[in-house]
């Protein structure tokens, strides 16, 4: 059990550290990616910046990810769950369209006129307050190798073992403090899972 994010991330930092992971950048998942990613960037002293992507939710249930979309197009896609639920060629693609359209608006919003972080051969840490189904930083790692990343390290407090073994399939490494075989949802192994604001995550950026 974490106290709160910033918790959650400084034992996060102290174990990367441990591990000896060596990167040049931290990227953190917006909102609640972005406390965890300043205690990290803190702890191994790298620049903090952001990697956005967007649930594409099932037809009728927006919550259940059957993909997801990054900045610049990068997909991930539950085929397995597509097939299941039927999900049409044509929906996908409009939900594609308007996911990509608020991931660009939020990537926006973060960075007010700053550029992006220069990825082109770097070794990146891709944080986020826990892992559930994995859907969005599936996305984020796609985005991050297609901005020339050389390494990407997913990097997160708690997820579960099945997640954490999908994401070794498309990330360099994965580094989770907590691996509970239990798990309901993130929010569960913290004391305080308060929503972060914008411009509270904003905040964490100006640092």
């Amino acid at each position: 059990m974490f106290t709160d994010r910033t918790d959650g991330g400084e034992r996060l930092g102290r174990l990367l550290l441990d591990r000896g992971v060596d990167a040049d950048v931290v990227l953190a998942i917006p909102r609640g990616g972005l406390p965890v990613g300043r205690a990290v960037s803190d702890a191994l002293s790298l620049p903090l910046d952001v990697v956005v992507a967007r649930k594409l939710g099932a037809p009728g249930n927006p919550e259940l990810a059957v993909g997801a979309v990054g900045a610049e197009g990068a997909l991930w896609l539950n085929e397995d769950l597509l097939d299941h639920i039927g999900v049409t060629d044509g929906y996908l693609e409009r939900e594609r369209e308007r996911q990509t359209s608020v991931v660009r608006e939020k990537l926006d919003r973060y960075r007010a006129g700053r550029p992006p972080l220069d990825l082109d051969g770097k070794t990146v840490l891709v944080v986020d307050d826990g892992l559930a189904t994995g859907a969005t930083a599936i996305a984020c790692v796609r985005t991050v190798r297609a901005a020339g990343a050389d390494r990407v390290v997913v990097a997160v407090p708690v997820a579960p073992p099945e997640t954490v073994d999908r994401l070794r399939s498309v990330a360099d490494e994965v580094v989770a403090v907590e691996t509970p075989g239990r798990f309901g949802a993130v929010g569960a192994f913290y004391r305080s899972f308060a929503q972060v604001s914008d411009d509270e995550a904003r905040g964490y950026l100006d640092t």
